[in-house]
């Protein structure tokens, strides 16, 4: 994971144009899998939460939200568009709750973004120390064949304010996903430019599995994101 500068600049765009089409993805998936078997009220926290769009949906549910993010300017976000749940500046990687929750929720192939399997294992292991006993930890990742098929190629957005281009690319044998993005911003009079690339990184899925038993998650479970939920 580079620094979160990065993820400061694109926090403008990613609020307006993914996150609330991505919470509907996840919403539905949380409906299927987990939400009728949480407790009323139950503790969630949505971890590498963005600008939280997600957190909002949850606790319209009634649910008791919080959210971590590294990112200062996509949590300035979130407390605007969910004023109603906690935000917290920290790393995946390394957080304290003062409470444990009942469940932990990180989406839209966020852990990707952590690009070594010892730190994503460190990840999963303040994850499982965040949880009561009997908790459920549910996240998604791209897996390699995601990347081969959808990260490659370009597209753009115009707006009378704004424009962005975002170019892709997968490197199989080194397993990592490249995203550069191209913002131009309106300041009158003239533009300004602002570019950032993220990373993403494929990991196996015995990576994935041992990492999470080795920190204590013994029951776990695999979901196709086609197969099994519908997506597209």
């Amino acid at each position: 994971m580079k620094s979160y500068s990065d993820y400061d600049k694109f926090a403008w765009i990613y609020n307006k144009h993914w996150g609330d089409a991505f919470t509907g993805t996840a919403k539905r998936v949380l409906e299927k899998l987990l939400l009728s078997r949480l407790p009323p009220r139950a503790r969630i926290l949505d971890l590498c939460c963005g600008t939280g769009q997600l957190a909002k949906v949850l606790s319209s549910e009634g649910f008791d939200v919080k959210g971590i993010d590294g990112s200062p300017e996509m949590l300035r976000f979130a407390r605007k568009n969910a004023p109603k749940c906690k935000f917290i500046l920290a790393d995946a990687r390394n957080f304290d709750l003062e409470k444990s929750v009942d469940c932990v929720v990180s989406a839209y192939d966020s852990l990707n973004h952590i690009l070594n399997i010892g730190e994503l294992k460190r990840a999963f292991d303040q994850t499982y120390n965040a949880l009561k006993p009997g908790g459920i930890f549910i996240f998604d990742l791209n897996t390699q064949e995601g990347f081969k098929t959808r990260w490659r190629g370009s597209f753009g957005i115009v707006e009378d304010d704004h424009a962005l281009v975002v170019r892709s690319k997968y490197d199989a044998k080194q397993r990592i996903g490249g995203m550069d993005i191209t913002m131009f911003f309106k300041k009158r009079p003239d533009w300004t430019r602002s570019d950032v690339q993220l990373k993403e990184k494929s990991y196996f899925k015995t990576e994935i599995s041992s990492a999470l038993k080795k920190v204590g998650f013994t029951k776990t479970r695999e979901y196709d994101s086609r197969k099994a939920l519908g997506l597209q």
